[in-house]
């Protein structure tokens, strides 16, 4: 079928929205571009869609253009409990054995539904949790949701649905689960909500896993019908990027149709009868996996001759560390090397997230020298992003002990403690930090979303409006202290989106 635009106009804008939302249109798909431009014109400004793509193909789009694109140009057709042999796989292999592996001891799960799209997911899991927790209010439980479309997550954390949201779910569940409005439609009950954190997040753009934005230690991280619109390099980028927010021996689920050989080289298949879950290949007890005998169950390892592509490493979407240049020891020899060269080796291990190689080096490193506080600070990164979460703040009070005048130190210390539940010591830590640096800006924003999630909204607010004072200081390119990689530009449209009830922080 012909198009009324010239095909380089078309690939041009193919190539555009790849870049920008890991979307991929190929040819056969342009027509469905085309009606998305077009539904979406009017809301950009545009009084028709030949403006639009002008417009599109000769600025830099911002983020709310982008945000509106992407409500345009992605489908959030979901319901609950969709594709009910996966969550049969993940409720009795993996869920279960976590739960029974932790209870009475470390009694934590931290799962991402990564492309929720409306909430229907994320929300399937809380009550799969209620069903197998009973004394669920002693977990520490992170269910995060995240997706790059406001206009779903605005409903998602709304969290109020058609009967069409339930086709195929028994009618207990709509039950227990969810309150009849007056119109019809069914509520979420607020004890599931509690679960579930709403976030924006765009996987083509964003920095992850980082502690910054909750994305790191993740035992399951759900991405199902997302990675089929992407092309090949995109879904590789995520895919890899992915593998490193999952702790060792943690599970990656995809849709049926998303399966490949291809595309998981870097992890190692389970077949549950129809179901493929991948697992996190590297650091894991030979024969096990959370608990399951892996010699009853069938692993993919047939040969295929197609070759396999190398996963890439995008150093742009790698999290940053801060580098701190210590001066060399004039005194030593050229072959030891400098407490620099050192911290720059983890630096990449951690940028890598081969987290254990990390934490071997610094092992080394603070038995050679147990004073070096960046070595501690190091350490307790490397072990949170394990979910090694007490560890890791051993390590962030002992580097405090070391040097209580570095912001930075409190700072981690808050954002592992909010992981862990701790919202009052968190607080306690980021007030210290502010006291020692009144401009580290990620701390007035986690203070932020800390007073939100106490239900303290006027408190939230004052704290963002420090954060977007202190944001005027920055070009928006610049990379914020302590964020991983974070630009100041990305911090101020998520405060923006939540101070517009978008999303949730």
């Amino acid at each position: 079928m012909a198009h009324p635009f010239p095909d380089t106009v078309l690939s041009g804008l193919s190539d555009l929205f790849g870049v920008k939302m890991g979307i991929h249109f190929p040819r056969e798909r342009w027509k469905d571009m085309e009606r998305g431009i077009s539904a979406a014109a009017r809301e950009l400004g545009f009084k028709d869609i030949q403006s639009c793509i002008r417009g599109l193909l000769t600025s830099t789009m911002s983020r709310t253009q982008l945000e509106i694109l992407a409500s345009h140009l992605t489908i959030g057709e979901t319901y609950f409990f969709r594709e009910p042999k996966s969550f049969e796989a993940i409720e009795q292999h993996v869920i279960s054995n976590l739960i029974h592996n932790r209870s009475g001891k470390d009694q934590h799960l931290r799962i991402w539904s990564a492309g929720c799209a409306t909430g229907e997911e994320p929300y399937s899991l809380a009550i799969l949790l209620y069903q197998l927790i009973p004394n669920i209010s002693d977990w520490n439980i992170s269910i995060l949701a995240t997706d790059i479309n406001p206009n779903f997550l605005k409903k998602a954390y709304e969290g109020i649905y058609s009967k069409w949201s339930f086709r195929g779910v028994p009618k207990w569940i709509m039950d227990k689960y969810f309150a009849r409005t007056g119109d019809g439609h069914y509520q979420v009950h607020p004890h599931i909500k509690r679960l579930v954190t709403f976030n924006y997040l765009n996987l083509v753009e964003d920095v992850y896993p980082s502690l910054t934005n909750g994305t790191n230690a993740m035992d399951m991280i759900l991405c199902r019908n997302v990675l089929m619109y992407f092309s090949t390099p995109r879904a590789k980028q995520v895919i890899e990027n992915l593998r490193r927010a999952l702790v060792d021996g943690g599970c990656l689920a995809v849709s049926s149709v998303e399966v490949s050989h291809i595309l998981f080289t870097a992890f190692d298949p389970i077949n549950f009868q129809d179901v493929t879950l991948y697992r996190k290949a590297e650091a894991y007890t030979k024969g096990s996996w959370y608990g399951i005998d892996l010699s009853s169950q069938t692993i993919n390892t047939e040969c295929h001759t197609s070759e396999a592509e190398p996963v890439i490493h995008p150093e742009m979407s790698l999290p940053a560390i801060e580098e701190t240049i210590l001066p060399a020891d004039t005194m030593e020899t050229e072959t030891v090397r400098t407490e620099t060269d050192i911290h720059e080796e983890v630096a990449v291990l951690y940028r890598q997230g081969r987290y254990p190689e990390a934490v071997d080096k610094l092992t080394g490193r603070l038995t050679e020298l147990p004073q070096d506080a960046r070595a501690m600070e190091l350490m307790a990164r490397a072990l949170a992003n394990q979910g090694q979460l007490a560890e890791a703040i051993r390590w962030c009070e002992k580097a405090i002990g070391n040097n209580k005048l570095d912001s930075a130190f409190y700072y981690l210390l808050a954002t592992i403690q909010q992981e862990c539940g701790q919202f009052d010591e968190a607080v306690t830590a980021l007030k210290r930090a502010l006291y020692l640096d009144p401009e580290l800006v990620l701390a007035h924003f986690a203070l932020g979303n800390l007073a939100r999630l106490q239900g303290k909204s006027g408190d939230a607010c004052r704290h963002f409006a420090n954060t977007l004072a202190l944001l005027d200081r920055y070009q928006p390119g610049d990379i914020l202290p302590e964020s991983e990689g974070m630009m100041a530009q990305r911090l101020r449209e998520i405060i923006e989106a939540v101070n517009l009830g978008r999303v949730a922080a």
